[in-house]
């Protein structure tokens, strides 16, 4: 009887939840918090580990769907990021598949994002070149490809990541910015949610780069498990600064995922409170006008050479700085 694919390739792709808060460790030795967190962290990574190995042994769609679906709802859009994992990798090793961009398309819909995100978690260990990928990706959406390529390097990679700044040599152009994002987010997991780990990990980094890096904060905080209350929100707002409007736009992106998703969550309705003052429905709105005024270009859009998804983000950055009801001082040194 032959093995199943993923377990084939699993001496190939190791990755294991029970690695997680160990690497968590050796970067900052024994912490008291780390136990308490990782049991919050836990059913996420195991989901995510685990529908990426699902995918590869189902990866039908009409098998791998209902298996997807029966995770619990507050998780569902971890394992459709492990979905979009490991169809990319089946994707690399036959190309002429194209299981990942049916799926996007059809069942994964819904979570398209996340799937992308996953997508982007598998790409620095697989023989394809970034922009040859992106290319293939929808316009707009691309960038969360490398989101999730961020996020892989910044916590496997944490000492040419992290500790030196490096951004691998083919990440090039807007792409460099949307890997800051993802690794933004990574250091909510590798620092265990801990503010000062947080602020101190941020701040090691160039000016010009710590707006990106907050804005995976922001949106790690608002969509990932809940860990923290809003006061630690709140500090981590102050600790942005200049770059509060980046940890909002985060907040932001994150009520979207779960409006995506059709599962609002209590800390994600938390952090849009700490940061904008409203509820998660209300900031996906604001985010939703944003895209509308995306379609409706006025002069200054037409010749803004950025792309779309950073425009967006930037009328949703805007929106904060001149609406937003919470941390006046913030908004006016972003200003």
């Amino acid at each position: 009887m032959s093995l199943p694919l993923g377990s084939l390739l699993k001496p190939f792709f190791p990755l294991s939840a029970d690695a997680f808060p160990k690497m968590a460790a050796e970067r900052f030795g024994a912490q008291e918090d780390m136990d308490k967190t990782w049991l919050m962290f836990e059913p996420v990574a195991r989901t995510l580990v685990d529908s990426f190995y699902l995918t590869m042994n189902h990866p039908r769609h009409e098998d791998l769907v209902p298996r997807l679906d029966a995770t619990p709802p507050e998780l569902r859009g971890i394992a459709y990021e492990g979905a979009g994992m490991g169809l990319m990798l089946l994707d690399s090793i036959a190309p002429y598949t194209k299981r990942l961009p049916a799926f996007v398309h059809g069942p994964g819909a819904p979570y398209r994002c996340l799937v992308l995100i996953g997508a982007g978690l598998v790409l620095p260990r697989v023989p394809v070149r970034p922009e040859r990928f992106l290319a293939r990706q929808d316009p707009f959406l691309r960038w969360l490809v490398m989101d999730g390529y961020g996020f892989y390097e910044g916590f496997f990679s944490w000492r040419d990541t992290v500790e030196r700044h490096r951004v691998p040599r083919r990440i090039h152009g807007y792409a460099s910015r949307a890997f800051d994002q993802g690794l933004g987010r990574s250091l909510w997991f590798s620092t265990g949610a801990n503010v000062e780990r947080i602020i101190d990990t941020v701040n090691s980094f160039p000016s010009r780069r710590q707006g990106d890096v907050w804005s995976g904060i922001g949106l790690a905080c608002a969509y990932a498990a809940g860990v923290m209350d809003r006061k630690a929100v709140v500090t981590l707002l102050e600790a942005a600064g200049e770059h509060g409007a980046d940890l909002a736009t985060g907040t932001a992106v994150a009520s979207i995922f779960r409006e995506q998703s059709g599962l609002p969550a209590p800390h994600t309705d938390l952090a849009c409170e700490a940061v904008w003052g409203r509820g998660g429905e209300a900031v996906a709105a604001v985010a939703h006008e944003a895209g509308r005024r995306l379609e409706r270009p006025g002069a200054d859009d037409r010749w803004d050479p950025r792309p779309a998804y950073e425009r967006w983000r930037q009328k949703i950055r805007t929106a904060w700085l001149g609406t937003a009801t919470t941390a006046p001082d913030v908004r006016g040194a972003g200003a």
